[in-house]
């Protein structure tokens, strides 16, 4: 460790926080909590075992320390900093897939409840994330059967004929569209979907039971029958997830499985006793947590997107900061929240059930890594031997063109290492050549691949720990695919001459047939299509071709956009949007006089006279 970060350690203060360990290149590799930031951190260097090990410590370049007042609040900093930098020796969820809501638009005023994957509208309220969306349309299903609301789209109930829909006759809709029912007589289905959603299950059991009832007496027995069959379809719903007697309550059970840099954490929901939905996590654990540290890391991120907090949450064993967690997440929820280890009967007994089903996803997880592992060394050494290769090709680089009738042209490099995707070591290119007359691929294939071969050469006269450092540009691929034919390679050999001195080989990838052009071979050599090398060429390749292709879209889209307003100095989106606003159009910006353009809220006098000395400075 450096002089200059000892002493910033001794400075660091004696009190609640959340301090950040930064590598040489400013990126953060830990962020930490603590009751007081200085014993923590030193605990770091004093002692090996502590999160990260040496491996950390050998990269800390500099500390960083944010004083808060109390422990929890000190928890929910930590956590948006996780979800900002990302940190490698931090847990972290990473499970990104999009989880499916329900959602019910309580700004119109016949609301809808419908299936969703999004949750962005401030206006909607949205229930789950659940795991499994076969089960969330057959929820829905019986919610429709049960509370009657409509399943037409748009903010206005109905279709264009005027008449109801089938859904009407057929006891699911209570036809809002026609007037068949009030607005207050829609809310109160809607009040008991949001009522059931919240798991407030007993309550409507009861409500449905007096409706029958009541109706019975009153000698009106279809609409008893009717009321009945919902309380049928509710119970049988509730039945089939009851897991647990309705004396346990409302409750979160929390089960966490470890191995290696892996973790797998299992959330059972209980409302009155019915398991309403069972989800599950894969966390990176790179620093190696235990079973507490990687609860008590999974509890914050999960609560901090969940849509509700239960009052009691059980976990395997008591965790180290569960006073400050609960403080947290009480807040959040607007009442007490007890975090606490079961101990004996149901909660124990559903604990136990999803700390098995935690170790399980985590032995399934690793099959299919494994699988994943050999299929990638199958096609990899497939391709050694088709392609003639003294070693396994373990970076592969593609490389496409996208354009249209010669414009916008732009072209992309994606980067294939162990035979799987490298994210961070894609790029993106803008062909210069492009003039808007007949596109040359070949041309244009020529110039990016010889931008590639020469930001090459120029990364060997730099050091790693320099800013201007590419790791993508300085690596050295084994194999160089580009998309096309004959034509293409011919252009792309020309370019990559150098490349081809130290033995990387070039090839070409055609679509039509999926033929594979290689340097020196007369005729193009064919794949069987059931080939894992074929196969893993043709996904480098259609990788490259998606990543070129949306490059290009966004460079047209923006292209089509811009106007003259946005080369303006001291111009930028507010201010454009102010001028839009205050003038009407564009061609009324342009017609404005000096004095005009003054008027406008937020253009001082200077700026407007820059301004319009612009606009006619250019001729318009």
């Amino acid at each position: 460790m450096s002089t200059a970060t000892a002493d910033k350690r001794r400075e660091l203060p004696d009190a609640p926080g959340v301090y950040l360990f930064r590598d040489a290149r400013g990126k953060v590799v830990y962020v930490g909590k603590a009751k007081s930031i200085r014993k923590r951190v030193a605990s770091h260097f004093s002692n090996p075992s502590t999160r990260g090990g040496r491996d950390l410590v050998e990269l800390i370049d500099h500390v960083e320390a944010l004083v808060v007042h109390t422990e929890s609040e000190a928890l929910l900093v930590e956590q948006n900093f996780i979800k900002q930098y990302k940190p490698r020796f931090n847990i972290r969820l990473r499970d990104d897939k999009s989880y499916p809501y329900i959602a019910i638009s309580l700004d119109e005023d016949f609301p809808r409840v419908y299936f969703t994957r999004e949750r962005h509208r401030r206006d909607r309220a949205y229930f789950g994330p659940y795991s499994n969306a076969k089960r969330v349309r057959s929820t829905l299903e019986v919610l429709g059967k049960v509370f009657m609301f409509r399943s037409c789209e748009g903010p206005e109930p109905g279709r264009r004929s005027g008449s109801p829909c089938l859904d009407y006759y057929i006891k699911r809709c209570e036809a809002p569209c026609v007037g068949y029912v009030s607005r207050e007589q829609y809310r109160r289905g809607i009040d008991g979907v949001i009522d059931f959603l919240s798991g407030r299950y007993r309550e409507i059991e009861r409500e449905l039971d007096r409706s029958m009832r009541e109706a019975a007496a009153d000698q009106r027995f279809e609409d008893a029958a009717r009321e009945r069959n919902r309380l049928r379809a509710v119970r049988s719903l509730l039945e089939r997830q009851r897991v647990a007697n309705e004396a346990v309550g409302t409750l979160d059970a929390i089960a966490v499985a470890v191995a290696d840099e892996e973790a797998n954490a299992q959330v059972f929901q209980l409302r009155d006793g019915v398991l309403s939905d069972r989800q599950s996590f894969y966390l990176d654990n790179a620093a190696g947590g235990d079973v507490s540290e990687v609860a008590e890391a999974f509890i914050l991120q999960y609560y901090a997107s969940a849509m509700m907090v239960p009052p009691q949450i059980v976990v395997q064993r008591e965790l180290a900061s569960a006073a400050a967690l609960a403080q947290a997440l009480s807040a959040r929820r607007g009442g007490p929240v007890e975090i606490r280890a079961a101990e004996r009967g149901d909660k124990r007994r559903i604990l136990e059930l999803a700390e098995r089903n935690a170790r399980l996803a985590l032995d399934q997880e690793k099959l299919r890594s494994e699988r994943r592992r050999q299929q990638r060394v199958e096609a990899l050494d497939g391709l050694q031997h088709a392609l003639g290769l003294d070693t396994i090709p373990l970076r592969v680089e593609c490389f496409d063109i996208s354009t249209l009738m010669g414009t916008n042209t732009v072209a992309s490099m994606v980067v294939f290492e162990g035979g799987a995707p490298k994210k961070s070591d894609y790029r993106r290119f803008r062909v210069f050549d492009g003039d808007g007359g007949a596109p040359d691929d070949f041309a244009a294939m020529e110039e990016i691949l010889g931008r590639r071969m020469r930001r090459f050469e120029r990364q060997l006269d730099i050091s790693p720990h320099d800013k201007d450092y590419d790791p993508s540009f300085a690596a050295l691929p084994n194999v160089v695919v580009i998309d096309g034919g004959k034509g293409q390679l011919s252009a792309g050999l020309r370019a990559l001459a150098p490349f081809r001195e130290r033995g990387v080989l070039v090839i070409s990838l055609a679509k039509r047939i999926e033929e594979v052009f290689i340097p020196g071979r007369p005729e193009p050599l064919r794949l069987a299509h059931d080939t894992p090398e074929l196969q893993l060429l043709q996904r480098v390749r259609d990788e490259a071709h998606r990543f070129a292709i949306t490059h290009h879209r966004t460079r047209r889209d923006r292209a089509m956009t811009a106007s003259i307003l946005d080369e303006l100095p001291g111009v930028g989106p507010a201010r454009k949007r102010a001028l839009l606003s205050h003038f009407g159009s564009p061609e009324a910006v342009l017609a404005a006089s000096r004095e005009e353009l003054e008027a406008v809220p937020g253009m001082h006098g200077k700026l407007a006279r820059d301004v319009y000395r612009e606009l006619h400075r250019t001729g318009v």
